[in-house]
């Protein structure tokens, strides 16, 4: 009997052992998306398009190609075209979606989507009235607000289109 008992508490132990390692190696836990924040913190995260110059013998074309990229207010200020800053949060999973369909999908011709970590820009929240995570703010070459879209409930660059863009 005692040895059916310490049979079964071993048997216990090693499937909340195993319970525990999946929990802490899932790509689906916050300690992975952690890490993956670490690369992005050390510029090893690369932009999903980016303009591509025309050949020598052809006039170079004004359609720039869609780019997604890390916010800084430098870039804001030398970029032309549309420009949507998308606050994100690498803790939220939504925006973890959002961001995911971003990379997977085209961005439209002349628009950039500069991705703003949404705990460290309190002051640019409150500039552009964001209080929660997934809000994307389409703002005009001097940083205006023009239009706001918070993408929570449908987080994928298909409804950014369709709510932002238009």
């Amino acid at each position: 009997m005692n040895k059916r008992i310490l049979t079964i508490s071993g048997l216990i132990l090693v499937l909340v052992g195993l319970a525990i390692a999946y929990v802490i190696v899932s790509p689906d836990t916050d300690t992975t998306t952690t890490v993956n924040q670490t690369s992005e913190d050390t510029s090893l995260s690369m932009p999903t398009a980016s303009a591509t110059p025309a050949p020598d013998n052809t006039p170079p074309s004004k359609t720039v190609k869609g780019l997604y990229t890390d916010y800084t207010e430098e870039k804001v200020a030398s970029t032309s075209g549309t420009k949507v800053l998308f606050f994100h949060a690498p803790w939220c999973s939504q925006c973890r979606a959002l961001e995911n369909d971003i990379e997977a999908s085209e961005i439209p011709d002349n628009v950039t989507i500069f991705k703003v970590d949404y705990d460290s820009n309190q002051k640019l929240r409150q500039e552009y009235g964001v209080t929660i995570q997934t809000t994307l703010v389409l703002i005009d070459d001097e940083g205006a607000l023009q239009k706001k879209y918070v993408a929570y409930d449908n987080p994928t660059l298909e409804s950014v289109k369709r709510n932002l863009l238009n």
